[in-house]
């Protein structure tokens, strides 16, 4: 007998005959003597429908209303789920976050999971029942709903399997595993059978879509073995391990793991800032008080004038609030203008056999630059590379970077 977390994202529970095929996997996992806890997403695009809502309602929306409305998609799919088990004679329940609880910050629509009563879902699912508990949310320390961010429902599934020191955690979804690269861009991107959890952390964060960030880093910290399959069809999936999975040289001998591309970027560029002590403490301070987070950053010093022009990027949903602040901020922090822009994008390549070799961002530059596509930033980390180019690029830009770095499968059309 297991111990099993399965998570199950937006397209698996995309209407009642996939969730009623979602209900068939777990009841083989309950018939075969396992404990089950469920997490689910939304319905496909019902998270994105009352997204829309709040913003026609107010740009400015306030994120505790924001949480009321959007989390109310997750809590549809796990009632639905557990009617449907229960109609196939699976004894389940479902949870709500603030059931069990689920804590969270106070952060609301960008809070963290602070701690799980493990007790009350331990003690259900050691009694037989299947706990279906709506992934994304949980409530805050004012006792209000809080989410946890787009994507939120892979940190809630890990985060409910650290806590019941499940054995597994699988997060299935509507592909079949990790790949180099998004195979609806490069056909002849290739799966993967393992991924080390800080390639999977890096390529999280840049823009694969597989698995959210925090979920990774949050199974990395815990040790919680993660698999990636496919709600649609039978497959070994894509497992999420530790390096000492690996045998001797194994990650070495593959230079670039995969190829990531994010197009939830807006730019922000700040002119004409004065170039002294404090300056940039003084735009990213109330950025971060705000909950904004800021990704790439790049300075720009202009020797005749002592000014500097910043520009860095946030995600695209925070770039009304991110320009609200900064232009609350104008008097301390001296700027003269202020532009945004969208149409961009960040391509990212991954791998830790970086590590051990030399030259990756310079073929990546040269690669790029062959093909006529700008550079408009440059971040890099021990184990990736990333650069942010005009939108327009993004699939030209996957497509020779993947065939530069030898990625492309043999057997592929």
């Amino acid at each position: 007998m297991a111990r099993i977390v399965m998570k199950f994202g937006g397209t698996s529970m995309a209407g009642i005959e996939r969730i009623r095929a979602v209900a068939e996997r777990i009841k083989r996992e309950h018939e075969a003597g396992n404990e089950v806890a469920v997490i689910v997403s939304a319905m496909a695009g019902e998270t994105d429908r009352l997204v829309q809502f709040c913003r026609e309602a107010s740009s400015l929306y306030d994120p505790r209303e924001y949480d009321v409305v959007v989390s109310s998609g997750e809590q549809v799919s796990s009632g639905l789920l557990a009617i449907m088990l229960q109609s196939m004679d699976v004894p389940a329940r479902s949870w709500m976050g603030w059931q069990l609880p689920i804590q969270t910050s106070d952060a609301h629509s960008s809070a963290r999971i602070s701690g799980i009563d493990k007790d009350i879902l331990g003690e259900a699912i050691a009694g037989g029942q299947v706990a279906v508990i709506p992934g994304f949310q949980g409530v805050s320390g004012d006792g209000r709903v809080a989410t946890l961010g787009r994507g939120g429902s892979d940190t809630s599934a890990v985060a409910v399997a650290a806590a019941m020191k499940a054995d597994r955690c699988d997060i299935y979804t509507d592909v079949d595993g990790v790949y180099t690269t998004d195979p609806r861009i490069v056909p002849r991107a290739r799966k993967l059978a393992k991924v080390t959890y800080e390639e999977m952390l890096e390529l999280a964060s840049v823009g694969a879509k597989v698995l959210q960030t925090r979920s990774v880093g949050l199974a990395m910290k815990h040790g919680v073995p993660l698999k990636v399959l496919s709600s649609f069809e039978e497959g070994a999936g894509t497992l999420i391990v530790d390096e000492s999975a690996f045998e001797e040289g194994e990650m070495e001998e593959q230079l670039i793991t995969g190829i990531a591309h994010d197009k939830n970027e807006a730019k922000v560029t700040l002119t004409a800032v004065a170039d002294k002590p404090g300056s940039v403490a003084n735009i990213f301070t109330p950025l971060a008080d705000a909950d904004i987070n800021v990704d790439m950053i790049v300075q720009n010093f202009a020797r005749d004038t002592g000014n500097t022009d910043v520009t860095f990027t946030v995600p695209k949903d925070d770039l009304a609030r991110a320009l609200d602040v900064l232009e609350g901020a104008k008097e301390a922090i001296g700027y003269r203008e202020i532009a945004s822009d969208t149409n961009i994008t960040k391509i990212s390549v991954v791998g830790v056999g970086m590590r051990s070799h030399a030259g990756v961002a310079s073929t990546m530059f040269q690669t790029l630059a062959d093909r006529g596509i700008n550079i408009l930033a440059i971040t890099t980390s021990e184990i990736k590379v990333s650069v942010l180019i005009e939108e327009d690029y993004t699939e030209l830009a996957v497509r020779v970077l993947h065939t530069a770095y030898g990625l492309d499968a043999e057997d592929a059309a």
